[in-house]
Parts: structure tokens; sequence; C-alpha cells
């Protein structure tokens, strides 16, 4: 589709709203994060830590239980809230591929049809934000860093001195002090952190020291019932995080005084750690509570920031027009399965939090157990706001859940796919279906499956795909698969190529 076309689409679909219904529209606070996994949320159970800033965002709106990727990987899944549409279809299938200027997005209908747009912090889609979609952005090159960020303006780029979830919340709470009031606003207010390398705040540097942290009960994995893929990959607390990491070596960016807190945090600590000289599964237990200490520091960071933003929307009067979403880019192995990072099919890398307050709508401390996706965002929020919902769109609003009413003709399962092999960790191509009971996953170079009873073994430690009693769930679940890969526009040949990628020496 060429830009002209593209806009002409744009404004056509907004033709409908005007400027001037702007004051009886709601506000949208998209809240995003990097890696947050569920099961670091305390409204979602956390057994870790406590995110009483989220929890409040759970106890006065809607809790979604069943909040799922399309693709469990940074790029993609930024594209498919961006688009509503799979990476196959949306040409950002891998964390390779740019996000094409000309592509539909919700912001740029959004903005077409009256809201002033920004989006601040992380972007991670090779390209600029586009000024047809966004009023304004300030957003961090790649991955970005944790301390004293560079940001990227539509006019220059400016190092700003301080932490990034800080520095984000600080000039978010500013746009919107500065923003045109004669315009509802969309923000999308998206961190850096957790992600790795989980480098906590001047605030939280020291917090946890002392507490030993549950264990997961598949800390020690060794992976047996699964199809070899789960073998295969490079992202255990055993032998793949590095020193970096581990904090046994400081970051290289920060200024003499934030080393100088930094060393105070982890100096002392460190040298127990090397004089202990432990081995086995002593090393791995500290590497474990090394790093779920760090990473439940920076979402700490990210609670308290929550909070700010929350506070400034009461005391400025924005609270009661105002939606606030919470969500992440995917979940995340917290020791689980003996891991760390995502990609996978697997619950801790497929489930997302998502968090919806929108006040006279959703009521309080709602639960909401249907099967949504990230897929589903775009469309929620251009429904919010009275915008039309392009045909292209491959997800639908979760409109009607917020109101409390499942559509008779809600979906019974999703649709999942992760294209990045050779990569990272080296977690193999794989596609699948998820109902509410079986997952089937099918790693498809390889010619391997998986079926999970996801009631009977939660965990996902025994495949069932070769046990006879279950063949007609297989039957089943396999056509269910075929049909989503009908209705979701899968071609057959996977749309990035085979990139050699280099080993470990």
């Amino acid at each position: 589709m060429t830009p002209a076309v593209t806009l002409g689409i744009v404004g056509l679909l907004a033709a409908p709203v005007a400027h001037g219904q702007a004051s009886s529209r709601p506000n949208i606070l998209f809240i995003f994060s990097d890696d947050h996994a569920a099961h670091a949320i305390s409204a979602y159970g956390s057994a870790i830590n406590k995110t009483p800033n989220l929890d409040r965002l759970a106890r006065e709106g809607m809790l979604f239980r069943y909040a799922f990727v399309t693709n469990s990987i940074c790029a993609p899944s930024r594209a498919t809230v961006l688009t509503g549409q799979f990476g196959h279809l949306n040409g950002v299938p891998t964390n390779e591929e740019q996000l094409h200027p000309t592509t539909l997005t919700f912001p740029k209908l959004l903005r077409a049809g009256g809201y002033q747009t920004a989006v601040l912090g992380k972007w991670h889609l090779k390209t600029l934000p586009n000024a047809d979609a966004f009023d304004h952005f300030e957003v961090v090159n790649d991955q970005g860093d944790y301390y004293n960020p560079v940001f990227m303006r539509p006019r220059d780029t400016v190092r700003v001195e301080g932490y990034a979830t800080d520095i984000i919340t600080d000039r978010a709470v500013e746009w919107i002090r500065r923003r045109d009031q004669s315009r509802p606003f969309m923000l999308m207010l998206q961190n850096k952190a957790p992600h790795r390398p989980w480098q906590p705040g001047p605030a939280q540097l020291g917090t946890f020291e002392g507490v030993t942290f549950p264990e997961p009960a598949t800390l020690f994995d060794d992976w047996k019932g699964r199809a070899s893929p789960a073998h295969e990959q490079e992202m255990t607390i055993a032998r793949h995080l590095d020193d970096v990491d581990l904090k046994l070596v400081a970051p290289g960016n920060l200024t003499p005084g934030q080393l100088e807190r930094w060393n105070a945090a982890y100096a002392a600590p460190n040298a127990r750690f090397l004089a202990a000289k432990l081995v086995g599964d002593a090393l791995v237990r500290w590497k474990y509570q090394r790093y779920i200490a760090d990473y439940v520091r920076t979402v700490a960071s990210i609670d308290d920031n929550v909070g700010r933003a929350l506070t400034y929307l009461d005391s400025s009067g924005l609270a009661r027009n105002t939606i606030v979403i919470y969500s992440s880019d995917q979940g995340f192995f917290l020791g689980d399965h003996g891991w760390f990072d995502k990609r996978w099919m697997y619950e801790e890398s497929l489930r997302t939090p998502l968090l919806v307050r929108w006040p006279g709508v959703v009521r309080p401390r709602s639960v909401n157990r249907d099967l949504v996706q990230n897929l589903d965002y775009a469309e929620t929020i251009l429904e919010m706001a009275g915008v039309h919902i392009p045909a292209s769109m491959q997800g639908r609003s979760l409109v009607p859940l917020l109101r409390g009413k499942t559509p008779a003709d809600w979906r019974d399962a999703i649709y999942y796919q992760y294209f990045e092999y050779p990569n990272w960790h080296m977690v193999r191509r794989h596609y699948g279906v998820r109902t509410k009971r079986y997952k089937l996953i099918h790693y498809y170079e390889v010619g391997a499956w998986e079926l999970f009873d996801l009631e009977r073994d939660p965990r996902e430690l025994r495949s069932v795909y070769s046990d006879a009693s279950y063949k007609d769930v297989l039957a089943t679940m396999k056509a269910k698969l075929n049909q989503l890969r009908v209705q979701y526009s899968v071609p057959d040949v996977d749309p990035v190529p085979y990139r050699p990628w280099p080993r470990r020496p």
C-alpha cells in the first residue's frame, strides 16, 4: 500500500470524529514495560515481590487472567500492539526488521481522529516514530541504558542524567501538563525495565539485601518429557548469565557519584561471593538469588513510578476521564525451568500482565478469564476513543469484556509463532495453539511436537503428545491450529530467512 493510499484511509476512517468532541472522549495512558512477567506482580499472586501501585490498578479496574502475546520477543510484540496484526503481516516477525513508516497503526488513526499523541521511552522498532502517528516522541535507541539514557526527539538528541524509569515518568508527566488541552490525549509511556541486565535504580540499590527469595519448583528442571528444543537453548541461570548480569562488573556509563553508590551496594556482597568459591547447585542458587533480587528491584522502580503517574492524574483532576492500561511486551522466566529470558510458548513467557482502569465503565476489582492477546490492544484503544477499527486488524476489541459482557462468539483459542532462530538464546522456531486447558506446540524445523494438559500439568513438565489417551484431544488441537493459521493468513514459508548466527566459543 502506498503512503498516499494509507493516509487517505486514515483520513476516511477518522473523518466522523470531530475535534469539537474532545471533552467527552477519554484520555488514554498506556504504560508498557519490557519483560515484566505477570508472576512478578502481587495482584497476580507473586511469591517474590509486592507491587502496591499496580495492585491499585487491579483494585480500581480489571485484571485479565488469560492475557497472552502473539510472539514473545520485544519488537514483534510492540509492532503487534501498534498494528493489531501478527508479525508476518505487519513486517516485524523478529527483532531484525523495521516497522515501515507507512504502516497503519492505532496512534496514526487516533491522531487523525482528533487525539494528541505521544510516545516516551523504549521504542525498539528501528525507525523513529512517525510524525503522522505522534505529535511528540522521546525514545531511546534500541534497548537504551538504565542510567543516563540518550533520548531521540523530533529535532534533536539529548542525554539525560539519572535513571531511565524515573526520567521517562518525569517526561510523561511534563508532557501531559503541557499538552494541548483542547484535545484528548493518548500517551504511550514505555519503560526499558525490567529488561536484561536488570540494573536497579538509586532508590532500589541495596534493597532486599539479605532476603532469600523462594525458588521456583522448576529451578533445576532437566527438561525430560519435552521435545529436543528445550534441551538445546542457551538461556540457563546455571550457564548463561554473565558478569554484567550478575553485577560482578559495574556499568561503564555511570557518573562518579552513581558509581560510588553502586559499589556501596554491591562490593561487599560480591566479595563474600568470590570468597565462597561456590560450585554446583550452590552456585546456581546464588546466581538465581542475585538475578531475582535485581529483577524485582527494577520492578519496584516501575511500581513506584506507576504510583507517581497515578498521583499526578489524581492531583490534576484528570483521573476521572483517563483510562490507564498497564501491560508488558511479553512474560519472562524468573528461574522457571532453570531459565531467564522469554521466546517460548511456555506459560511464563507467553503470558503477559494486563490491567485496565476505566472510571465509570470497568467495575472495580473485576477479573476477566477470557483468552485475550496483545493482538487486541489496538482495536480496544480505537473503540475506547470512538475511532473506527479497520478491517485489516486481526484482533478484537476488549471493550465488551471491560463492560463485563463476553460475546458469545469470543475466541476459544489463541495462535502463537516465534521466528527468531538462530539468534540469541537459540530457541527453535515454533508455532502453536492454546485453549483454556490444552497447548499444542510444533517445532516445525525439526519436526517435533509437544502437547500439554494445563489442568493436570500446569508447569508443562510432561508432553502427552504420544499418549494414546489424548488421541482425540490431539486431533482437535491440530484441527484448531490449522484453522487459526488460515484465519490469520499465516504463510507456509517463513517471512524471514535462516540467518547464520555466531555460536559461543
